[in-house]
């Protein structure tokens, strides 16, 4: 039975927190867990309605790898295939045609092409030449996952399923103002643990570990978030390694002090850090470093040389 707009947005029972050394068991049981978080589907409850459009891009791995625009009525004979307009919204795209990109991956994304609806998706959410529309967003969103329940985390499109899902959880940890999509903790809980643990998604795994950090949808368990912070870390998530660093060099929420294993993390961090966007990371790499006696830093650059963490941009 399908869901509702309505039902959508509900609070469902959410699932015991999985390991984070011990994913998601099999595919079988993340199919049903992906099809119970939706009720069985979102496709009947979340229609595109009128003129929906959009051109989107990240940048890096496995939310980088991606992008879409405006959406104008198409014609079918203009595309010989749903990959054929994908080809051809890319090109247009990175020519400087959003307005064409848009039509070809709009027409791409009727065919239910994944990498069409999440370039569109993020467009939308990023209002990257079209309005920012974030229910838009949402809604290309919940298409990705409700088509894709049977894709597995080797599936050529698993970057592009693990992200979609993430950025649902964004959207019902804070809801959508005026729409339908209410403020949902616990269903954002769902939707990252589902990427952290099915499909190992980096983004995921650092914004579960921050629900279990500030008990937000979940208990609050620091070791928790210690853990899946260092699955994103080691992954060279800026973010993650910064906030793994503070809780090593602190022993906040029980964690046991590592200073030397935390001023690593945070010198990793620090050297990724790049614009105003991770000026918190540098004022947070500053505290701990400054406070840090001699032996401690001494060790924290010797870990760092030798470390070979990724240091992949997020």
């Amino acid at each position: 039975m399908r869901t509702s707009r309505t039902d959508l947005c509900r609070p469902h029972p959410r699932p015991a927190g999985a390991d984070p050394d011990r994913p998601v068991a099999s595919r079988a049981r993340a199919r049903r867990f992906a099809r119970g978080m939706f009720g069985g589907g979102l496709s009947a409850a979340v229609p595109l309605a009128g003129l929906l459009f959009i051109l989107a891009l990240p940048g890096t791995a496995p939310v980088e790898a991606l992008d879409a625009a405006i959406r104008t009525p198409v014609a079918e004979k203009s595309y010989r295939s749903a990959k054929d307009a994908l080809r051809t919204g890319m090109r247009e795209y990175n020519a400087g045609d959003k307005e064409g990109a848009a039509r070809a991956l709009e027409y791409a994304a009727g065919q239910g092409h994944a990498l069409a609806l999440w370039k569109l998706g993020r467009m939308y959410a990023d209002g990257d030449g079209v309005p920012h529309d974030d229910l838009k967003a949402f809604e290309y969103f919940s298409r990705i996952a409700d088509d894709s329940s049977d894709d597995g985390p080797d599936a050529p499109n698993s970057g592009v399923v693990a992200s979609a899902f993430t950025a649902l959880g964004s959207y019902f940890l804070d809801g959508i103002k005026g729409t339908y999509v209410r403020a949902n903790p616990e269903r954002a809980y769902d939707m990252f643990n589902y990427a952290a643990s099915y499909f190992g998604d980096p983004n995921a795994q650092y914004n579960l570990a921050r629900l279990y950090l500030e008990g937000t949808g979940v208990e609050a368990d620091a070791r928790q978030a210690a853990r899946w912070f260092n699955l994103a870390a080691e992954k060279g998530h800026r973010p993650a390694q910064a906030l793994l660093g503070d809780l090593l060099v602190n022993g906040l929420g029980g964690v046991p002090v590592q200073r030397p294993r935390g001023l690593m993390w945070l010198s990793l961090a620090r050297q990724g850090a790049e614009g105003r966007k991770d000026d918190w990371i540098v004022a947070l790499y500053e505290k701990n470093w400054a406070a840090a006696n001699e032996d401690d830093r001494a060790l924290a650059q010797s870990e760092v040389q030798t470390s070979g963490i990724g240091r992949r941009r997020r």
